[in-house]
Parts: structure tokens; C-alpha cells; sequence
């Protein structure tokens, strides 16, 4: 490869044809979706998982609803889309599945397009653009760090607001002037607004259009300065969101500056160690794991901080001395870590590490791989069999994966061998187990789980559940009646008065739906279970008024509707 001055032609002029036939370039497409299919087949019908449950596809009921009823969400677009999945099929998970897949093959053909026009300016020989673009496009369709954010049903989030974000990137690469006209930004405004409605990390992507504005004009800010058109509009969107967002930003309990389990600047320091990992994944995708069990840096010289600082600092270094050498390697660690930022900086996130934020960056590191392999000197069949043979290693690493996504005991049996001294992945595990009615390994886990973190209300929930399957009624009523006492809540009253039903113990039963009706009125379950305790006692009458109104508050309930049938059955007898 030559070494040649940085600058972007506003429109490069046409060029003579070469590398591949037109037909080859179609058929390695369609190789590479016929291996995106084997690799995440296993997924495909896979259970929905961890965050999977306070989604709206998972709540009684909402499937039926309007549209509008999904939309109240501060990510509306990736709601839409759930919403649809669920007309398809609200049960069945393949069709949710299948919709990841597809968004996330449509990810892989922008950034094809977004890599070979970076190529292009790089001055990559002609012969080797769509062969390393195709590479880079391969790679990301089939990493195996790829799959928590396309077999996992809550990561589409990350696919879908990355792939928008794609989209209007490529609109800002192959513009046919340097100087945006309003209607390319137009289209890049609505597709970063269309990004930030699936999900907020692409806020990043301006930062990325200046980055590439800057770098690829010879350095200057006459690209960026062309450009207004873009950035205006930009900025105001990215002021509005952030004021939009700003209660989530200082008091949401799982992100943000009101975090409490430590502060902006001990997460920054995490992150210093944090960023590493992403890399070394990408370069090694061994040990992934649904959740990391990250220590925090407390202090820059915690757990090795401040090596890892110094390492970035270094590399940042190194890259501004030799980006006239290596432009788009040094590039491509840049667009890394502005595309990180959002997840790996200052704002802090209660999960330190999680794979599925590489998704938007992945860009970066895929640049530096593919200006690497472009400097071989090498022939291009060799080099074509070496990315061939990559990407089929890559496809293998990735359908093992989706194995273990594919089945929840699966999932979080895997995640504890890898975060043993965890809370959640055993709390989870234990979940999996209960959903399986072997409740005795249910309570084993749930009792390590206790071991290891400060008991909540809704483990003690699970934990009692799980007594009571194994008709352990005073057991499961202690764990329940802790969890009432920490957090008082229909839910939990109900369930002591579900126990205590089965248990035919009917007064503390509908004492305990007494109280629950008192603290909610509206939640469904407290009227099934009093019709049950009613229909066991022989009052039918009661038993049916106390099903109706429980099917008046949630017209889906599926034991409500059951049970109203066989108490009008008996009444008609």
C-alpha cells in the first residue's frame, strides 16, 4: 500500500472495474448469510432470558394491545419493533429471533459499505477494497462476541440503534458533495433521531462525524466547517436528548450519576481496565460470559488502573504520531474509542463490563484489522483463503455460543462456572431450575445466591416459590413474609395468600389477599387466588365475581379465564 496524502474526494471519480466479478461479490453475500443462519440456528427458539422479563413482549396481555400502548418508552422505535415481533407470534420466540437476525445481517451489509469507502481514502490498492471490506463485514456479521446482542432478545437494542447509526453514517460517507446539501442532512438527522429511539449509546455518532470530517481532510477543520448543515441540527438533537434523558443520566438506579455503588471517577478508572478486555476479546473471543463479574477500581492505582490508562494514553499517542503513515489503523482506534465512550468513560453503569457494547465499536477494531492485513505483501488469492479461513473459525466459535444462548439452564450454568462469587448468574440459575419444577436444585441456588449479596425482596419472592413447589409451606411463608417486610407490594402479599391457599389455611389466606387488595387494587392476581380460595371452600357465587374482576383488570389472564369456566361449570350442575 502506498503512503499517501489524507483527503476525502467529495465524489471520486469513476475508476476501472477490478478484483472480483460482479457475481462472485453476490455469492460470497450469500455464503456469509447462509453461515449467519447455521451459526445463531441454535438460538433461534431460544426462551426469553434475563431482561427478557420486564420487556413489554412478556407482560399479560400487551400483544393484544394497540401499538400507542407500546410506544410510552424513552426507546419508542426499538418498542415498535418488539411490537411487531409480538403480532407475529407473542409466544413463540423464533419470530423475535428472527427479526434480531435480520436487523443485525442488514448491520454487516452497512458496515461493508462504511469500511470499502474508508479503504478508498486510505489509497488501498483497488484490488483489495472489496475482498477487506468483505472481511470486515464477515466478521462482524460472525463474531462470537457478536451474539449477546443478536441472540439475546433484550441486545436488540444494541443492533437496531447500531444499525441505524450504520445507515446514517454510510449517507455521510458516500454524499456526493463535500459540502453536505440539506437533503443528505436531512436524511442523517433522521436516522441519528431513528438511532437514538432504539437506544442512547449512539449519541457517539456525531463525535464519529467529526473525527472522520477532521481526519480525512488533511487534518483540518474545513470539512467540518463545510458541513454545519449536519452538525447543527446534530448538536440540537444531542442537547435535546440529553435534557430529555436527564433524570435517567442523575437518578436511575442502574446508570448514571446517582449510582451508588460508586462514583464517575472509579468507574472511569474501571474503565481504563474495562477497555482492554473488549479488546482482548475481539482479538480472542474465549471465556464470554452473560455477566462479568468486574471488580471496581476504587483509586487509579486499583487492580492495575492505572496501567491500563497508561496503555491507552500511549497507544492515543502512537496513533496521532503515525496517522499520516497509518491512517486508517490509527483511525479505526479513535473511531474505538469515541464509539465506546458513551458506555466506557465517566457515566456509570452498575454492570462495568457487558459484551454487547462492543456491538457499535467493534467498527473501530475491524479498521485496524483490515489496514493490517492490507499491508501484507501477500498475493490476493492467499490473502483471500487466510479471511476465508478466519471467517469459517469465526462462524464455528459463534453457533457454539449461541448453543449455550439457546437454552436458559444452558446460559446460566456457563455464567457461573465463569462468575462463581456472583449473586445474580445463581439467582438466575435458580430461576431456570424453578422454570424447570426442580425446585430442590432451585433452592440450592437461591441459597448461594443469598450467601454471596445482601437478600432483596424479589429473591426472597423466588426463594419462597421455589419452597413451595416443594410443599414446604412454612419454609416458603418465611422467605415471603421477609420479602413483605423489606418490600411490602400486592405481589408478595398475594403470593403468602396463594401459599397459605394451597395449604388450606383460608383465613391467613384471605387476610393476606385483604391487605394486598388494600395496597393495589388493580393487580389481577389478588382476585384469582381469592376465587380459588372461595371455590375450595364452596362459594361458587364469590368464587365467580372475584374471577371477573381480575379478568376486568387484565382481560388476558389465562387462570382467570380457566378458572371462571369451571365455576360456572359447577354452578350449572
Amino acid at each position: 500500500m502506498k503512503k499517501t496524502k489524507n483527503r476525502v474526494p467529495a465524489a471520486p471519480p469513476p475508476v476501472a472495474r477490478t478484483g472480483p466479478p460482479q457475481w462472485q461479490m453476490w455469492a460470497a453475500g450469500a455464503a456469509a448469510l447462509v453461515a449467519m443462519v447455521w451459526a445463531y440456528a441454535p438460538a433461534m427458539s431460544g426462551p426469553f432470558l434475563f431482561d427478557d422479563a420486564f420487556l413489554p413482549f412478556t407482560v399479560s396481555g400487551l400483544a393484544q394491545r394497540t401499538l400507542a400502548d407500546w410506544l410510552h418508552s424513552p426507546r419508542p422505535l426499538l418498542m415498535a419493533t418488539y411490537w411487531m415481533s409480538a403480532q407475529l407470534s407473542p409466544n413463540d420466540t423464533w419470530w423475535f429471533h428472527f427479526m434480531n437476525v435480520a436487523i443485525h445481517a442488514m448491520a454487516s451489509g452497512l458496515a461493508f459499505l462504511i469500511v470499502r469507502r474508508l479503504l478508498q481514502w486510505a489509497a488501498v490498492e483497488k484490488s483489495k477494497r472489496n475482498l477487506l471490506a468483505g472481511l470486515a463485514a464477515a466478521l462482524f456479521l460472525l463474531h462470537p462476541v457478536q451474539t449477546e446482542a443478536v441472540a439475546y432478545l433484550a441486545g436488540r437494542s444494541e443492533s437496531l440503534s447500531v444499525m441505524l447509526a450504520f445507515a446514517a453514517f454510510t449517507v455521510f460517507l458516500y454524499r456526493r458533495q463535500a459540502a453536505a446539501t440539506w437533503g443528505t442532512a436531512a436524511a442523517v438527522f433522521v436516522l441519528f433521531g431513528a438511532a437514538l429511539a432504539s437506544k442512547e449509546q449512539t449519541i457517539a455518532l456525531p463525535a464519529l462525524f467529526l473525527l472522520t470530517d477532521y481526519w480525512w481532510n488533511d487534518f483540518s477543520f474545513r470539512g467540518i466547517r463545510a458541513n454545519w448543515k449536519i452538525y447543527a441540527p446534530m448538536a440540537a438533537v444531542g442537547l435535546a436528548g440529553v435534557w430529555v434523558f436527564r433524570g435517567l443520566i442523575t437518578n436511575a438506579t442502574s446508570a448514571g450519576f446517582g449510582l451508588k455503588e460508586f462514583t464517575w471517577y472509579q468507574y472511569f478508572f474501571t474503565q481504563c481496565r474495562a477497555l482492554w478486555v473488549y479488546i482482548g476479546l475481539f482479538l480472542l473471543p474465549a471465556n464470554l460470559s452473560a455477566d462479568w463479574d468486574f471488580a471496581i477500581s476504587r483509586t487509579v492505582l486499583d487492580k492495575g488502573a492505572i496501567a491500563g490508562l497508561v496503555a491507552l494514553v500511549a497507544v492515543a499517542a502512537a496513533a496521532w504520531h503515525w496517522r499520516r503513515r497509518f491512517p486508517l489503523a490509527c483511525y479505526g482506534y479513535f473511531a474505538f474509542l469515541v464509539l465506546m465512550a458513551p458506555t466506557s468513560s465517566i457515566l456509570p453503569i452498575k454492570d462495568p463490563v457487558a459484551e454487547r457494547r462492543l456491538y457499535f465499536a467493534i467498527l473501530g477494531l475491524l479498521l485496524i484489522l483490515v489496514d493490517a492485513l492490507a499491508r501484507l505483501r501477500v498475493e490476493r488469492r492467499a490473502l483471500a483463503v487466510g479471511a476465508a479461513a478466519l471467517v469459517v473459525a469465526a462462524t464455528v466459535a459463534t453457533r457454539a455460543r449461541a448453543e449455550v444462548w439457546s437454552d436458559a439452564e444452558l446460559l446460566w450454568k456457563d455464567t457461573v462456572a465463569k462468575s462463581p462469587d456472583k449473586w445474580r448468574p445463581h439467582s438466575q440459575l435458580a430461576y431456570a431450575y424453578y422454570a424447570e419444577q426442580r425446585y430442590d436444585l432451585a433452592v440450592q441456588e437461591y441459597r448461594k445466591a443469598a450467601a454471596l449479596d445482601p437478600v432483596d425482596a424479589d429473591l426472597l419472592v423466588d426463594w419462597g416459590l421455589a419452597y413451595d413447589g416443594l410443599n414446604r409451606t412454612d419454609d416458603a411463608l418465611e422467605k415471603l413474609q421477609k420479602a413483605a417486610v423489606i418490600k411490602p407490594s400486592a405481589h408478595v402479599l398475594s403470593q403468602i395468600g396463594m401459599v397459605n391457599g394451597k395449604a388450606g389455611r383460608w383465613n391467613e389466606a384471605l387476610v393476606a389477599l385483604a391487605a394486598a387488595e388494600r395496597l393495589d387494587p388493580n393487580f389481577a392476581d389478588t382476585y384469582v387466588y381469592r376465587g380459588i380460595v372461595y371455590f375450595k371452600t364452596g362459594q361458587l357465587l364469590n368464587a365467580v365475581q372475584e374471577y371477573r374482576r381480575a379478568l376486568a383488570i387484565e382481560p388476558a389472564n389465562e387462570q382467570a379465564s380457566k378458572y371462571l369456566a369451571i365455576a360456572m361449570q359447577q354452578l350449572r350442575k
